[in-house]
Order: structure tokens, then C-alpha cells, then sequence
């Protein structure tokens, strides 16, 4: 029985994985930062900052993040009704800043992005996070509509799986390639 158990899991990666190289070189990059901001693999002003301004925008999002261990708390301790306001209080800032930097091309982007950085359990929670972030001034207008539209009937009407994430994207250096040759 374990046998199919781990295929069925890398059979779910391999899907994550696709998923992932669909998604704009951009995104891909800024969901690799967020991840080792969000999840503190690494420095990622070192590692990702390519000028003082993305620097900056780097160091906002370590201080954007404070609060992610204590939405996975939340969300862990399978938190009821009376736990809303406070998640939702934690999350919508936290989407609607992630989503003004630009890079989020829509809920399926978004999506990947926070089952990664929260878990599983914060499926159900998405789709009105991103669309009360999606809402509020900070995110361009132009953007809005597109947002809005990402957010099919399917995201917002699905069972949600319990399954975490198997793939979690990281940097990969170049590799030389005439060295091969």
C-alpha cells in the first residue's frame, strides 16, 4: 500500500511542478523570494535583490510576514468562527500587499503562493481574502478587473483538499552549459 500512496504523492507533485512553470518567469521569481522571506530558508535580500529598490521591497515583505506564524497557529488549531476576524484581520493585508507588488498574475498565482506559505487549511479562506484584497485602494484599477476575473466559480465553490503542498519552489543556479559540452 505505501507504494501507491508515495505515487500518488509524486504524481501530486508532478502537477504542482507543471503548475509552477506555467505561471510567468516574474511570478515564479517573486514566489521563490516570497517563500524564502516567508518560510526564512534563507536571506533573501542576498540572494534576490538586484538593486537597492528591490532591496527595500524585500525588506517591507520580511516586515509584511511578521504575522505568518501566527496565521498558521490560527489555521493549525483549526480556529472556528470566533477566530475570523482575527485571521481575516492578519490576511487581507498581507494578500493586498503581495498582490501591489505587481508580480501575482491572478488567484491561481496567489493560490500556489499561500497554501505554501500558511498550508492546507488555508484553502477555504483564499478566494474572499483575494477578493476583499483585490478591493481596496492599493491595488491598480486596471489590475482589479483581471484579478477579479482569476477568481473562477471553481475556486470559490470547490471542496477544498486537506492534502499540503509537495513542491516548494527554490532557487536554482545557472548552470554553465558549455561545461557539458
Amino acid at each position: 500500500m505505501p507504494a501507491i500512496s508515495a505515487r500518488h504523492g509524486g504524481t501530486m507533485m508532478l502537477f504542482e511542478m507543471e503548475e509552477f512553470a506555467s505561471f510567468a518567469k516574474g511570478t515564479q521569481r517573486y514566489i521563490r523570494r516570497s517563500l524564502d522571506v516567508g518560510l526564512q530558508r534563507r536571506d533573501a535580500v542576498a540572494r534576490w535583490a538586484r538593486s537597492d529598490a528591490e532591496a527595500q521591497s524585500i525588506r517591507s515583505q520580511y516586515a509584511a510576514y511578521r504575522p505568518l506564524d501566527e496565521m498558521r497557529d490560527l489555521i493549525g488549531s483549526g480556529a472556528g468562527a470566533e477566530s475570523t476576524g482575527t485571521l481575516l484581520a492578519a490576511l487581507v493585508p498581507l494578500t493586498t500587499f503581495d498582490l501591489a507588488q505587481g508580480k501575482l498574475n491572478g488567484f491561481a498565482d496567489y493560490r500556489f503562493l499561500y497554501e505554501r506559505l500558511i498550508g492546507a487549511g488555508v484553502r477555504p479562506w483564499l478566494p474572499s481574502v483575494f477578493c476583499a484584497a483585490v478591493s481596496l485602494p492599493q491595488v491598480e484599477p486596471k489590475q482589479r478587473g483581471r484579478y477579479l476575473e482569476s477568481v473562477v466559480e471553481a475556486a470559490a465553490c470547490d471542496r477544498w483538499s486537506a492534502r499540503e503542498p509537495a513542491f516548494l519552489p527554490e532557487w536554482v543556479e545557472k548552470v554553465d552549459v558549455t561545461i557539458w559540452a
